[in-house]
């Protein structure tokens, strides 16, 4: 039942039945309880008023045994006994039991609380730190457009020292632990703390993060052993990238836009869902612990005292059942969150899409201009945006000029693309959807002991898991081709997956390093302000030790910059990463156009036909 407040004190119904306390107590009992005359068992037979009330405290509007210990004594209510309405006094040790999943959420309320604290103490420097991050990749990207390859090497050699010093200090603290009382405890032993510092005073913990950070560096180190030759040329793409990035500078700040769109998308979603998760009302039924033909069936408590039901069966009750409704519009609810589901990853895989096929036909019409600079458009990304939703079909002279190959692709661009991105946003979503009934079915299959369906769910996920990440790769390349041809979406993919086909062993080799090489440095620029962040939140910086805040968990706003300058690195990488496959995928293209005569010249540039081309096929002259 609803209440204004939660009791403040021991009261059973016996004792205060037969007290001045009723008054107080008929506010813990139905709204319906009038007859003060009724017996006492009849009252708790129906369910109208509890047998007992205890010192409770509010939490998620929801009322909680008071329990807390005090001097190492276990108390509710600042009492250790209490009456039990029969004259004999009982220790509040007995109410533990059933207030054991109540203290869990006492002690979660706590840990949130102070996670909170520290958020309202240190939210500015969280600020600053992201701010840092932002500046730092910013700077990262531009010195990349002058320095590729000194950069890519240094990115390299800082990510190595970085993660070096990690293991130097992981050690340091493992060492300095050395003896000292309570260390030794195994993490197994000591189990879930909800002060997360406890484990910072543990050697196992501090020998586990040295473990971990020793195999991702033995794992780079012999990565950059044997890619060291391909590492050349992947610089020669990220140069032609950097280049590209720096005539088209407007898309480093197009992720804003996908990313407002994308909040947008989840904005909706989350309002319809909690709407339709809301729209149940109260259900009662009729309940009576005798033979009686209505039970379970729905009733209305303000007129079930007047029916014919209890008239027939006098014991019975009209009770709350649950929240739901026995209609059409409840019965499918759960029907209706699925489709939620469904449209939110079909407009979040179009956003998505639109982002993609903007970027690629800005980067690719400067790999398809001659003379670049030149005859790049005025604006490409305003450009490449208009194409990806509507553009005038270019004059007929252009489909004459493509068969001697005189004229770009990208320019040649003459479709409404929007149906092409909803088309590959369907396909992916209707997989997602079908990966979350998965779940969903696992999830109500766990207490099941059928193992052949758990095996053979468990395949059906791994599957579904890998045909979402084959359709992801294809959709990035076909909604290029997109870009680039303006052919429809079906036409896109399979051009753009046959293409990748024949240049198998160059997407495997150079399309990954450079993948690599963008983890690389999104690794070094967290790592870096990580690094900052956990010096100045633990006053280890002898220069602004007195300005960090003192927070219960300094872990809190050290992982909060940390996860924050990933997603900032992310967003910048991503640009670059949506370049490079372009650029790569124009220049399979390129190649099978082409042949580098005068009559049949590449639009690649020379530097990066120099690279490419060796030992291949003579660059154009």
């Amino acid at each position: 039942i609803c209440v204004s407040t939660c009791p403040d004190r021991y009261l059973t119904f016996l004792t205060a039945r037969a007290s001045a306390d009723l008054a107080y107590y008929r506010r813990f009992c139905v709204p319906e309880f009038h007859d003060l005359q009724k017996p006492p068992l009849q009252v708790l037979k129906d369910k109208e008023c509890p047998a007992v009330i205890i010192p409770s405290t509010p939490l998620v509007r929801r009322c909680f045994p008071a329990i807390h210990a005090k001097q190492g004594v276990i108390m509710v209510g600042n009492k250790t006994t209490y009456d039990d309405g029969h004259g004999r006094q009982r220790n509040v040790t007995e109410l533990l039991e059933g207030a054991k999943k109540a203290n869990v959420v006492l002690e979660a309320r706590q840990l949130a609380m102070k996670i909170f604290e520290d958020y309202t103490v240190s939210w500015y420097w969280i600020i600053i730190g992201l701010v840092i991050a932002m500046v730092a990749s910013l700077i990262f990207i531009v010195l990349l457009r002058f320095l590729a390859g000194v950069m890519v090497w240094v990115m390299i050699v800082m990510v190595i020292l970085v993660l070096g010093y990690g293991i130097f200090h992981c050690y340091l603290e493992y060492a300095k632990l050395k003896g000292e009382a309570g260390s030794d405890v195994s993490l197994t032993d000591l189990g879930f703390q909800t002060d997360l510092r406890v484990y910072l005073h543990l050697r196992q913990t501090w020998l586990a993060f040295m473990i971990i950070l020793c195999i991702v560096e033995v794992v780079i180190v012999l990565l950059l052993i044997f890619l060291r030759k391909r590492i050349l040329i992947a610089i020669a793409l990220i140069k032609e990238a950097s280049r590209a990035v720096g005539h088209v500078m407007t898309s480093l700040l197009f992720p804003l836009c996908t990313f407002f769109l994308l909040c947008l998308c989840i904005a909706y979603w989350a309002s319809t869902a909690v709407f339709l998760s809301t729209s149940n009302e109260a259900v009662y039924k009729v309940f009576d612990d005798s033979a009686c033909p209505f039970s379970g069936q729905t009733c209305q408590p303000e007129t079930f005292n007047a029916s014919n039901v209890t008239k027939l069966c006098p014991d019975a009750r009209c009770s709350f059942a649950f929240y739901g409704g026995e209609t059409a519009y409840h019965k499918y609810l759960i029907v209706l969150q699925f489709f939620n589901i469904f449209m939110f990853f079909w407009l979040a895989n179009f956003v998505i899409a639109l982002g993609q096929v903007t970027l690629a036909g800005a980067f690719a019409s400067y790999y398809w201009a001659f003379k670049k600079p030149d005859d790049m458009p005025a604006f490409p990304l305003f450009s490449a945006f208009g194409r990806a939703l509507r553009y005038v079909p270019p004059p007929g002279r252009a489909a004459e000029l493509l068969e001697v190959e005189l004229v770009s692709p990208a320019r040649l661009s003459s479709r409404y693309h929007t149906g092409s991105l909803a088309f590959g946003s369907l396909i992916l979503a209707i997989v997602q959807v079908i990966r979350v009934l998965l779940e969903y079915l696992d999830h109500r299959l766990k207490a099941a002991e059928n193992k052949f369906a758990k095996f053979l769910l468990g395949c059906l996920k791994c599957c579904f898991w890998c045909l979402e990440k084959f359709l992801k790769f294809l959709n990035r390349n076909a909604y290029i081709m997109i870009a680039v041809y303006g052919t429809n979406f079906c036409t896109s993919a399979r051009n753009a997956f046959f293409l990748l086909m024949r240049n198998i062993i160059r997407v495997a080799v150079l399309d990954k390093v450079t993948d690599f090489l963008f983890f690389l440095g999104k690794l070094l620029i967290v790592g870096s302000v990580g690094v900052l962040a956990f010096f100045f939140f633990t006053h280890r910086i002898k220069l602004v030790e007195d300005t960090a805040p003192a927070l219960n968990y300094y872990w809190v706003p050290i992982l909060t910059v940390i996860v924050g300058s990933y997603l900032i690195a992310h967003g910048f990488f991503s640009v670059y990463g949506m370049c490079v496959d372009t650029l790569f995928l124009c220049f399979c293209e390129d190649l099978e156009r082409n042949d580098g005569s005068p009559e049949r010249p590449y639009y690649m540039s020379p530097e990066l036909s120099h690279i490419l081309l060796r030992g291949h096929l003579e660059p154009s002259k």
